[in-house]
């Protein structure tokens, strides 16, 4: 595969201007989980999205470095709890460092072995299919069990601060 040249950019300028660029685009913000040994880990993620309708299929990106990536990749199942927009507080409490620890006065349910967040706008448990290298990432394509949707609006994250969906119009 041939390299896009980098316009002559030191690495650490383009990784900050590219960061900049993917800040400005909006995503929807979700938690993965999956469970090892009885005990619940879970990560926020905005680098995940559909992947195929036959069979269903999703896509999520994992840090290489991540304890949760470490379970998923021990079990081969994972789930994919797309927040609310009033759960930007469990966005903050998974994005931190702290394996099972994260879950500490967190609600959670059991469901198709793997938790499940209450409140979630959407949750979906899946079984890992294939994880493909990318860079210091591992996209885990995932296929999925179970899926449920409760009618709440998505959290999203735009521009570093979090928000939601809201529609133009009729359209």
């Amino acid at each position: 595969m041939t390299s896009i040249p980098t316009d002559s950019l030191d690495l650490p300028t383009l990784q900050t201007k590219f960061r900049n660029v993917m800040a400005a685009v909006c995503t929807p913000v979700a938690v993965v989980t999956a469970t090892s040994d009885d005990l619940p880990y879970g990560t926020t993620v905005s680098a995940f999205t559909s992947l195929s309708m036959t069979p269903p299929m999703v896509l999520v990106s994992l840090d290489t470095g991540s304890e949760l990536l470490a379970v998923v990749q021990k079990t081969g199942t994972f789930g994919l709890n797309v927040l609310g927009s009033a759960q930007s507080d469990l966005a903050l409490t998974f994005a931190r460092k702290g394996g099972p620890a994260k879950f500490s006065g967190v609600a959670w349910e059991n469901e198709s072995g793997v938790p499940r967040l209450p409140g979630a706008s959407g949750f979906l448990a899946c079984s890992v299919e294939q994880m493909v290298e990318g860079g210091d990432h591992l996209v885990v394509l995932g296929g999925v069990r179970t899926a449920h949707l409760l009618d709440s609006p998505p959290l999203t994250y735009h521009d570093r601060v979090f928000g939601t969906h809201v529609a133009l119009g009729d359209g």
